[in-house]
């Protein structure tokens, strides 16, 4: 499978002036060459009375090898999960799509995820009674959703040069921020998904799930710069969600109620006008509303290793590339 990721975000940064320039530096005359790793997930962690750590069922994704580049406001990544750096993944299971949209432009925090898992299984060290995997090649999950804040003091906090260098950090700084965000989504077997082989209470095992939740959040972000050019910035945030779950067995159970659930981005390396190495993490944990007996959360991450290469390119060059742009075929970009 080839994963693509094109990335909006730089579009409404440089559209927006207003950085303070004494913290932030723009890259965007730059070409930017990109070779990464990554890999993007989401679980599903069912947790049963009596059992000290949940069934963590995983999807059969991979680490991906990838080539990106960003310039003029835009970004394209284009991966591949190699089969030498996958030799445990199912090769021959149903294919997916992960869409996971990382945007922050100036003042501004902006995640949507679009997924849809198939295939997923739970590894021995989550297993109880059995040293080999559990695969369940008929699972099915969907995640959709979107997260969006506001930061109080964007004007010297650059995310963007954390996220994929299109700016430079000069100095520390830190914002809070204040936002509300959305998710949905659904699980479904072609039978109980938990395994027999677990003694698991019949009552507590199921087919099938569907939820949503909604609220506001809050949080601190920023950006630690030192030793000339590396940073380290850390974002994190609290959710408080009313929504609903609702269960399939035997019968449908379903329920209303209020929970907490969380947000972490981190992200380290070095960065300067030619180069920069760094990694990053994105990780999203949203408990769901608790029906009796039925105490799952929904946890999706991505993480990654860049290396980049800056050139300064012709005015031919960037005249060109104006021309193909799909922010100038659109309009967007003057």
């Amino acid at each position: 499978m080839v994963l693509f990721s094109i990335a909006i975000s730089s579009y409404a940064q440089e559209k927006i002036s207003g950085y303070d320039t004494n913290y932030v530096e723009s890259n965007s005359k730059r070409l930017l060459l990109r070779l990464y790793t990554s890999k993007k997930y989401t679980d599903l962690v069912s947790n049963v009375p009596g059992v000290d750590k949940g069934y963590r069922f995983m999807p059969n994704t991979g680490l991906n090898l990838g080539l990106g580049f960003t310039y003029q406001a835009f970004t394209l990544n284009i991966a591949a999960p190699l089969s030498f750096m996958n030799p445990d993944r199912y090769t021959d299971w149903p294919k997916y799509f992960d869409l996971q949209a990382h945007a922050y432009p100036k003042n501004f925090i902006i995640d949507f995820l679009g997924q849809f898992y198939k295939g997923y299984s739970i590894e021995p060290k989550f297993l109880q009674n059995s040293n080999e995997a559990y695969p369940r090649e008929d699972l099915r999950l969907t995640t959709i959703g979107l997260n969006v804040n506001y930061l109080l003091y964007g004007e010297k906090l650059s995310l963007q040069a954390s996220f994929n260098q299109s700016e430079i950090q000069k100095k520390s700084a830190f914002s809070p921020f204040v936002g509300f965000e959305a998710y949905g989504g659904s699980v479904k077997g072609d039978s109980l998904l938990l395994p027999a082989t677990e003694l698991i209470d019949a009552t507590i095992n199921f087919a099938k799930s569907r939820y949503f939740q909604a609220g506001p959040n809050a949080g601190l972000a920023g950006t630690l710069v030192f030793g000339g050019g590396f940073f380290l910035t850390g974002v994190a945030s609290a959710n408080l969600s009313l929504g609903f779950s609702e269960w399939e067995n035997q019968e449908v159970s379903k329920k209303w109620g209020v929970v907490p659930t969380y947000f972490l981005r981190g992200f380290f390396g070095y960065n300067n006008r030619r180069f920069s190495i760094n990694a990053n993490y994105v990780y999203k944990h949203s408990n769901l509303v608790k029906v009796e007996d039925f105490n799952n959360s929904i946890n999706t991450g991505n993480y990654r290793i860049n290396l980049i290469y800056k050139i300064n390119v012709s005015e031919k060059f960037a005249r060109g590339f104006h021309k193909i742009n799909p922010f100038t075929i659109l309009g967007l970009n003057k």
